[in-house]
Formats: structure tokens, sequence, C-alpha cells
């Protein structure tokens, strides 16, 4: 296998979904493909992501829509490597993005966790790894 293609976060509103991961996270738009009058494929990933991507799907059904903000049960559920942590922490805060606590130290990085817009948990973290790439 070559690599992992695409996440998928369960969203109220494509374009509502869609405005806080470029304009307040600072993800990419790669696609927003309409497939029906109410379907759309829309995807978003960090700037010059080589490989694994978000997809946001919108909920259509009542147990979907009460997944919306805790598709992992309050466990985090994503996480979004960075190679200067101090940098994309600080860009988050100033655009919005709420963090659940103070950035710290754990022996495979630097970490802390926020939420999306609809309240999902994700880490911003920078691997001890060269580079800070897990790889």
């Amino acid at each position: 296998m070559v690599h992992l293609g695409q996440v998928t976060v369960v969203v109220r509103d494509y374009d509502e979904a869609g405005a806080f991961y470029h304009d307040v996270v600072g993800f990419e738009l790669l696609e927003d493909t309409r497939i029906d009058e109410g379907k759309r494929w829309v995807v978003v990933a960090p700037p010059d992501a080589r490989e694994t991507a978000v997809l946001l799907a919108r909920a259509v059904t009542g147990g979907q829509e009460a997944r919306i903000g805790d598709q992992t049960r309050g466990r985090v559920g994503w996480f979004l490597n960075t190679d200067v942590f101090d940098r994309d922490y600080a860009r988050m805060r100033a655009a919005g993005v709420v963090f659940e606590e103070a950035p710290r130290q754990e022996p495979y990085g630097t970490v802390a966790v926020f939420r999306d817009l609809y309240g999902n948990r994700w880490d911003l973290i920078q691997l001890r790894r060269p580079g800070g790439t897990g790889r």
C-alpha cells in the first residue's frame, strides 16, 4: 500500500466547515465537487501535504448528526503534525482556534490539544523524530 489517502470529519455544513479549516486552521481547499443536489466532495489538507487529506462529509442521517463534534467519543481523533510548533500554535490561536491546554512536552514531542468548530479533538504536534514528520 502507498499511503492513507483521506480521513472523514462529519460536519453540519460544507461551507461552514470549509471556512473553519481554511481560514482558522490554515488548510488548503483541494477539491469541492458537487456530486448531486445535496452532496459534495470537499477535501482540505495542510499546505504542501503530500499524503493524507480530510474529507468533509455532511451528515445526512440522525445518527450521523448525533456524532458531529464527537466522532471519537471524547478522544483525540486527528493528529496535525507541524515542523515548527510555536509558529503554528501562535498562528492558530490568533485565528481563533480553541486550545484545551498550554503546549506540553511528551517523550514523543511537543503537543497541545485543540477543538475544531464542532468540538472534535485534535492534537497539534511536533514529533521529536528528525524533521517532526513521524517518519
